[in-house]
């Protein structure tokens, strides 16, 4: 045993003999083991990052989406609109919902269009019975994000939620001042809406379809709103309330109508200004045809009678025009008398720029109808009684013995 001592320093014994120990056991023993492999430190650390970052992508898009969500319903809902009234124009019939959300979308009375149009489609496959689909009106419509999208289209289509109704009687011979007031007054419509209608709005009724504005005429659509008695619903679209009064005129203007302006050789237009005049100048239903005899005589006679010689005409725009006009008006009354004083001294030759009231159904019967007569001039009597006469002289003759207070 003692030949085998250990040797620490070079793994001898004493007789210089080698020898083995359990170091070489040791060291195959280590490189038996498998080898082990670590992930780094900078890898794992990589992982967690790398789930950090998704949790926080998919909590960023669940907001934006929480977000959007809540503006949509908002929009359909208008749980924080406010009542801030915005003026939607629409000067000509709007075919689809899509347009309108659009117009909606673009005056700032929503924010999500795309989910709103989204909804309006899905909503009309549901409930078929009340479509929010268009057309819509043309017209001028005063909005607010309160009313919800629903609200909103429901105004569009000129109908109403609230079904409160008031029953409105228009007379022979009113003007549009006193239409307007009327409806304001009564809480029908508000009073620059109408304004607004009946100056710019394009109507398919083929008695305006292609009536323009123009500077010579205070208000475009005097003497086609028809007097007659209607319903409206309070706060109604103006355009539908407008549209009452035109569908009812285009209904009573037959085509018998049409054919006889055609035969006098006058338009429509024409046809309705001899019919205001003659609403007008009247006391009653059985002088209109002998005074349309009048008006009709001189207009095929202006190189002796260039003017029609009416109070009735100016007395329109000093009476009902001026008073309506305010500093804003882009005419003065004296303005509009250079289209319309046809008085004898007058320079308007022939028929003023346009009616001058809405005349009833008797009246147009008159003006395209007159009575077989070749008078040329007619006056009246403190009674309302009516005198004609051919001649100038007979016409002076007959003043002085009935009207004598008159002045020609």
């Amino acid at each position: 045993m003692d030949n085998f001592a250990f040797n620490a320093n070079n793994g001898k014994n004493d007789n210089n003999d080698i020898y083995f120990t359990n170091e070489i056991d040791t060291i195959n023993k280590e490189k038996a083991k498998p080898q082990v492999k670590t992930k780094s430190k900078a890898k794992k650390s990589g992982g967690v990052g790398s789930t950090y970052m998704f949790f926080i992508i998919v909590i960023v898009a669940s907001m934006i989406l929480s977000v959007y969500a809540i503006f949509c319903m908002n929009d359909i809902l208008a749980i924080t609109k406010t009542k801030s009234s915005v003026t939607v124009s629409f000067t000509q019939e709007v075919q689809t919902s899509d347009d309108a959300i659009d117009a909606l979308s673009d005056s700032g009375l929503i924010k999500c269009k795309h989910f709103c149009k989204f909804f309006v489609k899905l909503r009309d496959k549901v409930i078929k019975s009340s479509s929010l689909g268009g057309p819509y009106d043309a017209g001028v419509y005063y909005l607010n994000g309160k009313m919800g999208l629903e609200g909103m289209l429901i105004a569009l289509k000129g109908e109403n939620t609230t079904g409160e109704t008031i029953t409105l009687t228009f007379p022979e011979g009113y003007t549009v001042p006193e239409i307007i007031k009327k409806l304001s007054d009564n809480d029908v419509c508000d009073k620059q809406a109408i304004v607004s209608v009946i100056q710019s709005t394009d109507f398919s009724y083929s008695l305006v379809s292609d009536l323009k504005a123009t500077d010579a005429v205070p208000y475009r659509l005097e003497g086609f709103l028809f007097p007659d008695t209607y319903e409206f619903y309070i706060d109604e679209n103006p355009a539908s309330a407008v549209k009452k009064f035109l569908k009812n005129g285009d209904d009573k203007f037959t085509d018998k109508y049409r054919k006889r302006a055609k035969e006098l050789g006058l338009s429509v237009y024409e046809i309705m200004t001899i019919a205001s005049i003659i609403q007008k100048e009247a006391a009653n239903d059985e002088q209109m045809k002998t005074i349309s005899a009048v008006i009709h005589n001189r207009l095929e006679d202006k190189a002796n009678f260039p003017t029609l010689g009416c109070q009735s005409t100016s007395d329109y725009i000093t009476n009902k025009v001026a008073p309506s006009l305010s500093s804003t008006s882009a005419h003065t009354s004296e303005y509009y008398l250079t289209y319309y004083n046809t008085n004898n001294s007058s320079t308007v030759v022939g028929l003023p720029a346009g009616p001058i009231c809405n005349p009833g159904q008797k009246a147009i019967e008159a003006a395209l109808y007159p009575n077989d007569t070749s008078a040329k001039f007619f006056f009246h009597d403190t009674k309302g009684k009516m005198y004609t006469a051919k001649t100038y002289s007979e016409f002076k003759s007959k003043v002085q013995q009935y009207a004598p207070y008159l002045q020609y």
